[in-house]
């Protein structure tokens, strides 16, 4: 997302306003330093009561990686990238904490798991802008919730755990295109939540990103309009997206990691 004329910018900003998801990468290894320097910036997100309820595998293995491709849908990038993260929610520690100082962990409610999921994204969208600002790569993989169980299985996550995220991780083999986001007017309410131009924002957007080419040669019918026939963009891609039921066996696999989400 390109910043418009009137926003203020800094090295940071400008850091920002260029990430892309990288989904091709250099076969070159990371030092284990690069890994660690990455993670522990992660580490500086903010967190709730400062109880750090989150925590992430740094998969570099050939074979697991493989693995975790075919459990996220195939993905040839995580073969690819020399480095998988999975990002997870971890309550497991403070069982352990409360062990040791004589207290029995409630896990029970959404709360408890809302707040250690939370955690979780902003440890690794810092991780993120970390790997960035390093001439890294990155693309999130949140098909890691495809098959939740097999994951958890394959990486030995103890109860009170659950795979919130993954992360590929690497060197970016070219230079990918930054998209353009939805209109600030449309995500920035001041004072009460406003939308009487919702429509306007959201048909800008689609013409901005047909602009970009992503969609390039599909058409679908326009609706109420019979006979007619428009671009497919991003409108008719999310709705489709939302329209479906997906992941549907997560809050069974929550509750068997001890989550019972009441």
């Amino acid at each position: 997302m390109e910043p418009t004329p009137s926003m203020e910018t800094n090295p940071t900003l400008e850091l920002v306003h260029s990430h892309v998801s990288v989904r091709a990468y250099r076969p070159d290894p990371l030092p284990a330093r690069l890994i660690e320097t990455v993670v522990a910036a992660g580490q500086c997100a903010s967190t709730s009561s400062n109880m750090q309820v989150y925590s992430v595998i740094a998969v570099t293995g050939q074979e697991k990686r493989n693995r975790l491709a075919e459990l996220c849908g195939s993905q040839e990038q995580i073969r690819q990238a020399p480095v998988f993260l999975a990002w997870y929610a971890d309550l497991a520690r403070l069982d352990h904490a409360c062990a040791l100082r004589g207290y029995t962990q409630e896990t029970g409610y959404v709360e408890n798991f809302l707040v250690a999921a939370v955690d979780t994204s902003l440890a690794a969208q810092t991780a993120a802008l970390a790997a960035e600002s390093l001439g890294l790569g990155i693309c999130y993989i949140g098909s890691i919730r495809n098959h939740p169980q097999e994951v958890i299985d394959l990486l030995e996550m103890p109860r009170l755990t659950f795979p919130v995220t993954g992360m590929t991780l690497g060197w970016p083999a070219g230079k990918a295109r930054v998209r353009p986001r939805l209109p600030l007017t449309a995500v920035l309410h001041l004072e009460r939540d406003e939308r009487q131009n919702e429509e306007q924002d959201l048909q800008q957007y689609d013409r901005e990103m047909l602009a970009t080419g992503i969609y390039q040669g599909r058409q679908v019918p326009v609706p109420g309009r019979a006979g007619e026939i428009e671009q497919y963009s991003w409108s008719e891609h999310s709705a489709r997206r939302v329209s479906q039921a997906l992941r549907t066996e997560l809050r069974s696999i929550l509750e068997k990691q001890g989550f019972s989400l009441r």
